[in-house]
């Protein structure tokens, strides 16, 4: 085998390795354009120095096996333990509402600050951040809670008791 026709077998080698470890590695891209440069580089070479046949079968075989590294790539990278095998759920420990927070729904309590429409409310015994429905309402106004938004509580003024 003749020096040219080893770097270019090194050269194809070398892009098929540097692709697979593309998805492994975070480069941002850096290692894909690499890979790319080498098979370029390969065909180049092969083309020019060694004969437009085996230049031939080297674009053939990189048109067949770039898209298996490809897909092979995919595979690796959901095995990987970079990225999430399931899906978060309560069950897990994860939610994105407070379940105490969604016991306050329609409870009363008494605003601590001047919702603008953000403040401080005394709901249930307890101190709270508290976002009016877009009112303005003032310190010690009546209040209840008219909806429970994941962490977020909305509060209206409750004229029931006026």
């Amino acid at each position: 085998m003749n020096n040219d026709l080893l770097l270019a077998v090194v050269l194809q080698i070398i892009g098929v390795s540097v692709i697979i470890s593309e998805f492994v590695l975070p480069s941002a891209g850096l290692l894909t354009v690499t890979a790319m440069a080498a098979f370029g580089y390969s065909l180049f070479h092969v083309f020019h120095h060694v004969s437009a046949d085996v230049g031939i079968y080297f674009l053939a075989a990189d048109v067949v096996v770039i898209p298996l590294c490809i897909i092979l790539g995919i595979k690796l990278l959901a095995r990987s333990p970079v990225t999430l095998r399931k899906a978060l759920s309560r069950e897990d420990g994860v939610a994105s509402q407070d379940s105490e927070l969604q016991q306050l729904m329609g409870k009363t309590g008494e605003t601590l600050t001047t919702l603008r429409p953000a403040g401080k409310a005394m709901i249930a015994g307890r101190k709270l951040d508290v976002v009016s429905s877009g009112d303005y309402i003032e310190k010690g106004t009546a209040i209840f809670v008219s909806a429970v938004d994941g962490n977020r509580i909305v509060v209206r003024e409750d004229f029931a008791t006026d």
